[in-house]
């Protein structure tokens, strides 16, 4: 079973046959969709997978789905696919720097990029031949991250077809939805993420002073000093072992007994 393709699996039989997709379930799916991204997938390999999982199953004449990443730098990778071939036509694109797939990832790009006969395409000259060459006549890539600001990693959802004239406008459409839905859940991955992170350093933040404080108040019983004189014994020390002041105060917390530090001299 492809990549993403397992969340799946229980719901595709919803979606009828032949991209025949009755609009009430498709409504219901998407919405189960949504949860499932904010609720159950909290990293954005999690989110990349599940998506690309969705696109298989449900954008008719699908044979191979990936997602471009475009990272601030300006480089391309393919971090999860449904099938290595769709690697080797992401990568054509990015050694050739054409294609939609390049161009709906980029910034300023397109919100849709589509051909649907990539052999006679005279837009890409490199990538549509070779595309062709591996058997997938039609594409559709939708943009992640539209308008992005500021710059930072945007992307695309790839869609290759082995049929020609595969991908009409319900399947443009749905392929929006998608990339849409992608787009939210990554921001709000991105978002948690950040959040999560800025509590981590809060944490670590609040520890360091709190341990900060004992070393001081055990220099202060010890050598009968004042509140600053401990803390220039731990900064003196930290400078002299060349180890965070925090590690420090945090040697001495653990050990007050056996850990001794040299006085400063006024």
């Amino acid at each position: 079973m492809s990549i993403g393709e397992d969340e799946w699996a229980r719901e595709r039989a919803g979606f009828g046959q032949d991209g025949d997709h009755p609009p009430g379930q498709l409504t219901r799916q998407f919405a189960d969709l949504t949860r499932t991204l904010l609720d159950v997938t909290p990293t954005v390999g999690g989110v990349l997978r599940l998506v690309v999982g969705a696109a298989s199953a449900i954008v008719p004449d699908a044979d191979l789905v990936s997602v471009t990443l475009r990272e601030p730098d300006g480089t391309f990778h393919t971090p999860v696919e449904t099938d290595p071939v769709a690697v080797r036509l992401d990568q054509v694109q990015y050694d050739h720097g054409e294609g939609p797939c390049v161009e709906s990832a980029r910034p300023d790009g397109p919100a849709i990029g589509r051909s649907q006969d990539l052999a006679h395409d005279p837009r890409w000259p490199s990538f549509g031949p070779a595309a062709a060459g591996y058997g997938y006549h039609s594409v559709l890539a939708t943009s992640l991250f539209p308008d992005a600001r500021p710059a930072r990693r945007t992307g695309a959802l790839n869609i290759y077809s082995s049929r020609r004239g595969a991908f009409d406008g319900p399947a443009v459409d749905l392929a929006l939805l998608l990339a849409t839905h992608a787009s939210l859940a990554l921001a709000h991955t991105e978002a948690v993420a950040a959040a999560e992170l800025e509590a981590a350093h809060l944490r670590r933040a609040v520890d360091g002073r709190d341990v900060i404080g004992q070393a001081k108040g055990i220099l202060m019983q010890r050598r009968g000093i004042s509140a600053d004189e401990a803390f220039d014994v731990l900064r003196r020390a930290s400078q002299d072992l060349n180890v965070k002041l925090a590690d420090v105060a945090r040697a001495l917390a653990a050990r007050p007994t056996e850990v001794d530090l040299p006085m400063v001299e006024r």
